[in-house]
C-alpha cells in the first residue's frame, strides 16, 4: 500500500512516498519558494537519482498537482489510485488532539482555530490538506500532530504560573513541538537495544535549527522544553529560547516598537544569529569557533549550557535516566556539540568515547561502558511516523 507523507511550510512542501507496511521509501523531495513571484524549485529523488527543476509555484495546490503528475510521468506509479492515504504533519494540535486522526470538517476547523498558536505553520498545513483533498478526492487524509505526544504531561509540567483564566479561557499552556521526532527516537532506542520502552527513562534531544528536549518516562512524555509556541526552551538558529518577558516591554520602550515586532525579533533575529552576528547555521558558527571568533563561541556555549541545564533538570524530574538520545540536523551531525554538551554532564556520570562520537549517518552509541547513562545518536524519521499513523488509521 502506498502512503504519502506531506509536510507543508509557509513557502515549502516536503514529501515522501512509502510502500507500507514494508516502510520502503519509493521517492522523496521538496518544493521551495512557494508563493513567490520568482521561480521556485522542485527537487525529487527516485532510484538513487536526484533531479532539480525550476517552476512558478503560486500556491501549494500547484505544487501538489505538479507532484502527482510527475509521479505518473516518471513512472514512479502507474496510477494515482495506487496512493491509498496521505498523512499531513501539523505543528499545533492544542488541547484537542492527543493522537493522529482522520481529516474531516471538525478536525480542519480545530486546526484553523489554532492558527494563532502557530500562524506560519497551521495555516500552511491547512492549505496543503485542501490541495491534496482536491487533487485526490477519493483518498483518505490523516493529520499527525507535533504536539500530540506531549499531551501526556501532567498539569504541573504543562501549566504556567499565570492567572488561571488565561488557561481556561485562552488555552495558554505548554504544548511543545517535535513530538513525532521525540516519540520516534525514544522507541527506536528501545528497539535497537532490545528493551521494553515501558521500563525506560529517556531524555531525547532534538537539536536542529529548531531545538527541543523531552523527558520520556515509560514511553510517555513527562516534560518538554518548548512551550505555548516553539519560542520557549533552548536558544536555536534564530530563536532566543527562554527569556525574561519584561525584555519585550523594555525594548518596546527603548526602541519605540510594538510587542509583535519585538517577539518577531526574538523568533527570527535571535539565537545563533543574534548573538554571533554571523549566521543562524551551526556549521558556519563551528567554522568561526575554530578560528576563535568570540561571538560564535559565545552563541554555541549559551545553547550548550541550556541543553545541559534541561538534561540535568529532567534527570531529577525522572528520578534518574537510562539513556540520552541526540537527533535532528545538529544532534545527528555535530560531534563537537555532542562532545561539549556531554562534558558538562560528567557530574551525572556521562562519559563518551570521542572516537565513536565521530561516526554519523546511522544509529550508534557514543557512551563508554563506564558511562552511567547510555548515550546514542539516532537519526529521526518524522515522515515514517506520519506514514505509520496514516496506515493504522485508514486500516481502522
Amino acid at each position: 500500500m502506498k502512503i504519502m507523507s506531506i509536510n507543508c511550510g509557509s513557502s515549502s512542501l516536503k514529501f515522501k512516498l512509502f510502500e507500507m507496511p514494508e516502510e520502503k521509501v519509493i521517492t522523496e523531495g521538496q518544493f521551495e519558494r512557494i508563493g513567490f513571484k520568482e521561480m521556485g524549485t522542485y527537487k525529487i529523488k527516485f532510484n538513487g537519482e536526484k533531479t532539480e527543476s525550476s517552476l512558478l509555484l503560486p500556491d501549494h495546490s500547484v505544487a501538489a498537482d505538479h507532484l502527482l503528475k510527475d509521479l505518473i510521468d516518471k513512472k514512479i506509479i502507474s496510477s494515482l489510485d495506487e496512493i491509498k492515504g496521505v498523512g499531513h504533519r501539523i505543528v499545533q494540535g492544542g488541547k484537542y488532539f492527543k493522537e493522529s486522526c482522520i481529516v474531516n470538517e471538525w478536525s480542519k476547523a480545530r486546526i484553523e482555530e489554532l492558527i494563532d498558536l502557530a500562524p506560519l505553520h497551521n495555516k500552511a498545513h491547512l492549505i496543503g490538506i485542501n490541495a491534496f483533498e482536491k487533487a485526490l478526492p477519493n483518498v483518505k487524509q490523516v493529520v499527525v500532530f507535533d504536539t500530540a505526544f506531549h499531551q501526556g504531561m501532567e498539569e504541573e509540567a504543562f501549566m504556567y504560573a499565570i492567572p488561571y483564566y488565561w488557561y481556561s479561557e485562552y488555552g495558554i499552556r505548554k504544548y511543545g513541538a517535535h513530538g513525532t521526532s521525540h516519540q520516534f527516537v525514544a522507541n527506536e532506542y528501545a528497539r535497537l537495544t532490545n528493551q521494553d520502552i515501558k521500563k525506560l527513562k529517556i531524555i531525547t534531544c532534538h537539536i536542529g535549527n529548531g531545538a527541543s528536549l523531552c523527558a520520556v518516562e515509560y514511553g510517555r512524555c513527562k516534560d518538554t522544553s518548548m512551550g505555548l509556541t516553539p519560542l520557549e526552551g533552548v536558544p536555536m538558529g534564530t530563536r532566543t529560547g527562554n527569556i525574561d518577558p519584561t525584555v519585550v516591554s523594555y525594548i518596546c520602550q527603548k526602541e519605540n516598537k510594538d510587542a509583535y515586532t519585538v517577539v518577531q525579533e526574538l523568533n527570527k533575529k535571535s539565537g545563533y544569529l543574534g548573538v554571533s552576528e554571523i549566521s543562524n547555521d551551526a556549521r558556519d558558527l563551528e567554522e568561526a569557533y575554530k578560528k576563535g571568533n568570540e561571538k560564535a563561541i559565545l552563541a554555541l556555549h549559551i545553547q550548550e549550557k541550556r541543553i545541559a541545564d534541561y538534561i540535568a533538570s529532567y534527570y531529577v524530574y525522572l528520578n534518574g535516566c537510562d539513556a540520552m538520545v541526540f537527533t535532528a540536523g545538529i544532534g545527528e551531525n555535530s560531534d563537537t556539540m555532542r562532545s561539549r554538551v556531554c562534558a558538562r554532564l560528567k557530574v551525572l556520570g556521562v562519559e563518551i568515547d570521542e572516537k565513536l562520537n565521530l561516526d554519523r549517518g546511522h544509529p550508534f552509541r557514543i557512551s563508554t561502558p563506564n558511562s552511567k547513562i547510555d548515550v546514542w545518536v539516532i537519526p529521526t524519521n518524522e515522515e515514517l511516523v506520519i506514514a505509520r499513523d496514516t496506515l493504522r488509521i485508514i486500516n481502522e
